[in-house]
């Protein structure tokens, strides 16, 4: 399995892992603003500030976005390109974000894949602040209660990275959050990923108890979340968002990314016994990397390191 060197020292903790409770629902993020402002606006009428959330369909314009890249200096191992800007609508397919918060305030980390106007098809890590909603997007939460990712330094990486937390969270912890939202239906019940949501009310799924999980570097994304559900004696588990990165990537199906930069979306995740006492990963992705190669596919159990950082939330079933 290949691995990262990262300028600072590991810490011995490769696992986060934080027990919370999760309640499910849909919203709709509205056009004619930025996709982080949509967003706390969204969630502002449950109080929610911490979240792994699945987008899909819709637009934004204008918009802009980074990929992974090369560092340019030894303060990191990895960086980011410089920004990209796209004119015109963009067609968004899925995406996957983490929200949490950044200084006391709603910050989202979201990697997803789209359809720029020329029909090209990219993935990339998106600049919240900075893109626009210009046609409403369906967004599947899964709002943590009794914990949060909250943006803390980390010392290995030299990044500040959404790291789990206990925390009792609500409205008041950002002040920025206000308004009000439309929910919207399930997402099973769109025609396709690329369907226009449409904002009906419905009733959010009761909570239930959840791990909000990050992966450091260097450890494989499969194999580690099945020894997390191992230790807390989950049998079976689904993965709800997963935003990160690995080094290169390894499918299922002898496929190899060897570019050792990439970010990636879980598109769907699910923890289940193969046979008695042995639990098995199966987690579909989307990922870019440094070069602008765009894989998909499943990934092979025990060769996937994390680059960076991977964040999710693991929810039994």
């Amino acid at each position: 399995m290949r691995s990262i060197s990262h300028p600072g020292t590991p810490a011995l903790q490769r696992t986060q892992v934080v027990p919370a409770r999760a309640e499910q629902f849909d919203v709709i993020l509205q056009a004619g603003q930025s996709f982080l402002s949509a967003m706390r606006q969204a969630l502002a009428p449950s109080g929610v500030v911490s979240a792994a959330v699945t987008v899909w369909g819709g637009a934004f314009e204008p918009f802009c976005y980074v990929m992974p890249a090369l560092s340019r200096t030894p303060a990191h191992a990895v960086y980011f390109s410089d920004r990209f800007d796209v004119s015109g609508a963009v067609r968004l397919e899925t995406g996957t974000v983490t929200v949490g918060l950044r200084d006391g305030a709603l910050w989202l980390h979201c990697h997803a894949i789209w359809v720029e106007p020329d029909g090209t098809r990219r993935c990339g890590h998106l600049l919240p602040d900075d893109i626009l909603v210009s046609e409403p997007i369906l967004a599947t939460v899964s709002a943590l209660r009794g914990a949060a990712f909250e943006v803390t330094p980390d010392a290995e990486t030299n990044f500040s990275l959404f790291v789990p937390t206990l925390r009792t969270v609500g409205a008041k912890d950002d002040p920025a959050v206000s308004a009000t939202c439309l929910a919207a239906p399930p997402a099973a019940q769109l025609t396709a990923p690329h369907a226009a949501p449409q904002a009906e009310p419905r009733t959010a799924i009761a909570s239930r108890p959840v791990l909000a999980v990050r992966l450091s570097p260097n450890v494989d994304v499969c194999t580690a979340l099945e020894q997390i559900c191992a230790d807390h004696g989950i049998t079976r588990a689904v993965v709800r968002g997963g935003v990160g990165s690995t080094v290169g990537a390894a499918f299922d199906d002898g496929r190899i990314v060897e570019p050792f930069v990439t970010e990636l979306l879980i598109r769907s995740g699910r923890i289940e016994p193969e046979a008695p006492g042995a639990l098995v990963a199966r987690l579909d992705i989307s990922l870019v990397d440094h070069t602008g190669g765009i894989a998909e596919g499943r990934l092979l159990r025990g060769a996937n390191p994390v680059l960076v950082t991977c964040e999710l939330v693991l929810e039994p079933f």
